[in-house]
């Protein structure tokens, strides 16, 4: 069968000192049955006639799901604007209120949780902080994170702000393996809450008669 038949996880994440957690989360998601599209791997449809940036913005727009990674490091592919490629595919899956899951690792979220203790609270507060030289994290990754969870919305109003504490590799792939492994469900979940995406529903309705 073929490839666009499958559902297909966008894996947005830094690999630098997380290159074997995104090898595992690859291996398992092609095994539960997924299309995946992960820059680490190269898998991503890529045109030669975009940037990095655009190529990336494609991909998060045309996947069915979104795996994003929050991880201390903020990533090398910087753009004009400042941004992180990743930081990009972050904000363009949750602009376009995509069926997501998010990672994060410990270190973020204890130094957001310490910053705000100590008053540095939102990107405003922590642009007050001093520079330091070889932080333990990059502090923009907070700024993922606070967008991730929806923090700027009342709490009664966040939708889609789940975002879960990893301090290693076991602890991630418990996560991918159980929100992933119920292949059906996703479709089910898609085909109710996104029927108006294109693609999806055929993708959706050839899978039902494959089975």
């Amino acid at each position: 069968m073929t490839s666009d038949k499958k559902l297909i996880v966008l894996v947005a994440s830094t690999v630098y000192h997380y290159d074997e957690l995104l090898d595992r989360i690859y291996g398992l998601l092609t095994q539960l049955g997924y299309e995946v599209w992960m820059s680490h791997k190269g898998t991503p449809p890529l045109s030669s006639d975009l940037s990095n940036l655009e190529n990336c913005l494609v991909a998060t727009e045309k996947c069915d799901l979104f795996l994003g990674i929050i991880t201390p490091q903020y990533g090398s592919g910087i753009c004009e604007d400042g941004l992180s490629i990743t930081h990009h595919e972050f904000k363009r899956a949750i602009e376009l209120k995509k069926p997501r899951w998010i990672l994060a690792h410990d270190h973020v979220f204890f130094a957001h949780t310490f910053l705000n203790s100590l008053g540095f609270k939102g990107k405003d507060g922590r642009n007050k902080l001093p520079a330091l030289e070889e932080p333990f994290l990059d502090l923009r990754t907070i700024d993922i994170f606070e967008e991730a969870t929806i923090s700027h919305l009342p709490y009664k109003d966040r939708k889609g702000n789940w975002v879960q504490k990893f301090s290693s590799i076991p602890d991630a792939m418990l996560f991918a393996t159980a929100q992933f492994s119920r292949y059906q469900e996703a479709e089910a979940f898609i085909q109710e809450h996104f029927q108006d995406r294109k693609g999806v529903s055929s993708k959706i309705k050839n899978n039902e008669e494959r089975s």
